[in-house]
């Protein structure tokens, strides 16, 4: 232990030392795809889980094995969908198979939409800063506030009796 330290400079000393010996340089990032030339990733919302693999392709969409339209009939879903690839300006250049579980129809749709996002960015990297930039790459962290004792839900409560 001789390099203890006693004072403020001598820390200074040492983080300078240190700062510019541990700097890492990571480059441009690296597409990641599998040996039939897919990129996975899994996106969350709310209690919905979503895997997704797309691949190039025609712009087809299969969600639990049923085209889009079928499975996610409202067409507001239908555009949650596709805000990745129009933001990225890839729209009908890849092909989508996803598997949903849990949650309802919107959490599903936000779900397979942060799934997407993250399979483009790793499929193409240089996809990543237009898709940060829209926020797709978060994961929507809001979910449904536990119910609370003595209420008729987390924060309703019961009517009030005076007497």
């Amino acid at each position: 232990m001789a390099d203890q330290i006693n004072s403020l400079e001598d820390l200074k000393d040492v983080v300078a030392d240190s700062g510019s010996a541990t700097e890492i340089d990571l480059g441009p990032r690296e597409p990641v795809r599998d040996d039939l030339g897919r990129s996975y990733a899994t996106g969350k919302r709310k209690d919905a889980v979503a895997r997704v693999w797309i691949k190039p392709g025609s712009g087809k969409v299969v969600v639990n094995g049923k085209p889009i339209n079928e499975y996610f009939a409202r067409p507001v879903l239908q555009m949650i969908l596709r805000q990745p690839f129009t933001v990225a300006g890839v729209e009908d250049q890849f092909d989508v198979n996803a598997t949903v579980k849990g949650g309802g129809l919107s959490g599903q749709a936000g779900a397979v939409k942060h799934g997407i996002s993250k399979a483009l960015q790793l499929y193409d990297p240089s996809l990543r800063s237009a898709l940060k930039a829209a926020g797709f790459l978060t994961r929507d962290s809001r979910v449904v506030e536990r119910k609370k004792y003595g209420k008729a839900k987390a924060r309703k409560s019961f009517q009030f009796s005076k007497r």
